[in-house]
This record gives C-alpha cells, structure tokens and sequence, in this order.
C-alpha cells in the first residue's frame, strides 16, 4: 500500500492579462522524502520545496531559494516561483493546502528535531533548526 499523499487543487495563473487563467495543480508528498513536498504544475512540470516552507508560507511570508509563500487575506495562498526564463505567480484557496497537510499530520509519525536536520543536512538545505544546531555545536 502507498502512503503518498496526494491532493489537487485549481490555482488561478496570475499574468499581466485581464483575467487570470484557472490551472490544475497537483499537491504530493511521499514519506520516502519526508522533508519535501512536490507540486505538479500544468505541462507536466514539478517542483520541489520544504515541507517546513509550506507550513510557514500558510501564517506568514516564505521564501528560499527561488520559492515564495505567502498568505494572501484570510483564504488565499500565493506561490511564486523564479525559473531562468521568467516567473511564475500562481494564487490558490488555502483549503486544499490545509487538508494536504493534515493529511500529512495524521499519517505520518512525528520524527525528531535531529532526524530532520540531518536529513536536510544531507540535502544542503538550511533550516531554522539546523542552523540552529550549527550555532550550539560551533559555541561549544
């Protein structure tokens, strides 16, 4: 039995046009990787990012790397993504996010601090408990 989760949810494209585009997206998250979320754009292109950087992008502005999250009003989430070849702003209802990560939440067991910072350690990923780790380890 897979234990991927998935979730779809519609995004509206936001481009310089009058009126934004509706687009499928597809929300993954596998517990093979449990540190990352997947996201499935229309054409087939997926993007991956920190679980950790959805669930704060949910309360308050996001980023890392070329990855943006932020909450937009009370319902709405947007996600901006920077390739070489432009940007891409999609905005969607935080009520499909929500879901995916209580989905999360509830089948998965919650694993220590520092198994997840070793795990995005062997990523080379930063995050705030990893660098955190670093500090105490470098004052010691």
């Amino acid at each position: 039995m897979s234990l991927v989760i998935q979730e779809h949810a519609r995004a509206r494209l936001i481009t310089d046009g009058p009126d934004p585009r509706l687009v499928p997206v597809e929300l993954r998250y596998d517990p093979e990787d449990p540190e990352t979320v997947q996201v499935r754009l229309p054409g087939g292109v997926d993007r991956a990012f920190a679980l950790d950087l959805l669930e704060r992008g949910l309360r308050s502005p996001a980023t890392r790397g070329d990855i943006g999250i932020w909450p937009c009003g009370r319902a709405q989430l947007v996600l901006e993504l920077h390739a070489e070849d432009g940007v891409a702003v999609f905005q969607f209802d935080r009520a499909p996010f929500i879901r995916f990560l209580s989905q999360i939440r509830a089948r998965t067991p919650k694993r220590p601090a520092a198994a997840r910072i070793t795990k995005a350690t062997e990523r080379g990923e930063a995050t705030p408990a990893a660098d955190a780790a670093r500090a105490t380890a470098t004052r010691a």
